[in-house]
């Protein structure tokens, strides 16, 4: 088999598809990277490593400089990972683009898991970029990744990241929660995305009346897939037995008297500088969580 010239086909071939049919270039540009990828994967082992760069050089003058040895080492990996049965096969939905991102990665559950947010969350290859950097899947829970490979039932709580990043620049050791709530409203869409999939603002400062005393919920969310009420408390410290207290009682107040019949029970999720799992273990309420918090610089 002449490898150059099957590869030069192939290439070729998918710039004049995507000039006819530009509404289906993402199919067409995966598809043929993909076969060029096993193309240069099998001409490797048998003339060695150094035929990519030699092909490379050639293509650049034949087709154009895009095809350099750098974008020729893309494609062979984006066969060898797609030749992994494990891989969710390549969706025409995404772009090469978002797959370059993808590339670097090593572990194949956490390519599944970006490869699907990118697909139901409609993200552009810069918002995937952004989740990777953040490190997005390292701060999902163990048991939730565990879920994931095994495509068990996901819980609500089960997408909350651990740190939540939030951006600002405020010193942590020096302000208070509703500092830290503020940052939290002015960057409230990345705070909700930070909690996981579903999830609406009802109000912060949440009035309740228990007796002749007012309360009030730091911040109250609804979760529409769960199809529950989310309570979060704030604490730029470490977490303490009576934030449980506190948390449980609202928790309470909400499913007696805002949770309707045909919703799911309240949760409450304490926001925290410090976890304290030891404590969290120890409590019987299955309805709390905790997570802590980092402050990224904008």
């Amino acid at each position: 088999m002449n490898y150059y010239n099957e590869i030069k086909k192939e290439l070729i071939n998918n710039e004049i598809y995507k000039k006819a049919k530009d509404y289906s270039k993402n199919k067409s540009d995966l598809m043929h990277y993909y076969n060029v990828g096993k193309l240069l994967n099998d001409a490797g082992k048998k003339y060695g490593e150094g035929i990519i760069t030699q092909y490379a050089v050639k293509l650049e003058k034949d087709i154009g400089k895009k095809y350099n040895t750098s974008t020729l080492l893309k494609m062979k990996k984006f066969y060898i990972l797609f030749s992994n049965e494990n891989v969710a096969p390549p969706a025409p939905v995404l772009t090469w683009s978002h797959y370059i991102e993808l590339l670097p990665i090593k572990d194949i559950n956490e390519i599944n898991y970006y490869i699907d947010i990118s697909i139901k969350q409609n993200l552009s290859r810069n918002k995937l970029r952004d989740r990777i950097r953040n490190k997005e899947y390292q701060r999902l829970d163990d048991n939730t990744k565990n879920k994931l490979i095994k495509h068990e039932e996901i819980l609500v709580t089960d997408f909350i990241k651990n740190p939540i990043i939030i951006n600002g620049n405020l010193d942590i050791n020096k302000f208070k929660e509703k500092y830290l709530k503020e940052l939290i409203l002015n960057d409230l869409d990345n705070f909700l995305k930070e909690l996981g999939n579903g999830f609406m603002y009802v109000g912060n400062e949440y009035e309740i009346k228990i007796g002749k005393r007012f309360h009030y919920i730091d911040i109250l969310l609804y979760n529409i897939i769960h199809n529950c009420y989310i309570v979060v408390e704030l604490k730029t410290r470490e977490i303490k037995k009576q934030d449980i207290g506190q948390i449980e009682i609202y928790i309470n107040y909400i499913n007696k008297h805002l949770k309707t019949i045909n919703q799911d029970n309240t949760i409450g999720i304490i926001l925290c500088k410090k976890d304290n799992k030891l404590l969290l273990e120890y409590c019987s309420d299955q309805r709390i969580f905790s997570t802590t918090f980092i402050l990224q610089n904008i």
